[in-house]
């Protein structure tokens, strides 16, 4: 018998490679689809990080507190995952209440800079920030 846990982990790093290879991917993080914690992180993890953590990182930096400049780095990928996580769940919300037969299979924000899109999994969240394709 194959265990399927392994099975899903495994197919998961290879979508995680197969996305990271692709032009104008910046990051990507993969949070649990019942807690919204983080499962795994890749790419340029400033991409992941909100304004708010940039600009305390920034200043960290400026006093030379190297922990301080991790600590709001790391504090910035939590704000975002959970920013993810709380947008899904609403959005869900959404779908639910125009339609309780429907579910959400792909949400995408599009932004001047960058391009944000998140595949719900029923284990995972899959989200993957990437620049913003010319018009």
């Amino acid at each position: 018998m194959v265990d399927s846990s392994t099975n899903g982990h495994d197919a998961l790093e290879e979508k995680l490679g197969r996305l990271s290879k692709k032009p104008g991917v910046k990051a990507s993080i993969v949070l649990d689809r019942s807690s919204g914690a983080i499962l795994k992180t890749s790419g340029q993890l400033s991409a992941l990080r909100t304004a708010r953590s940039r600009l305390a990182s920034t200043a960290a930096s400026l006093t030379n507190e190297a922990p301080a400049v991790e600590e709001s780095e790391s504090q910035g990928i939590e704000e975002f995952a959970n920013m993810i996580w709380n947008f899904v769940n609403n959005s869900g919300q959404l779908v639910q209440e125009m339609d309780d037969e429907d579910e959400v299979r792909l949400l995408r924000l599009r932004t001047k800079k960058q391009e944000i899109v998140i595949v719900p999994d029923p284990k995972y969240l899959l989200t993957v920030v990437h620049d913003t394709p010319p018009a």
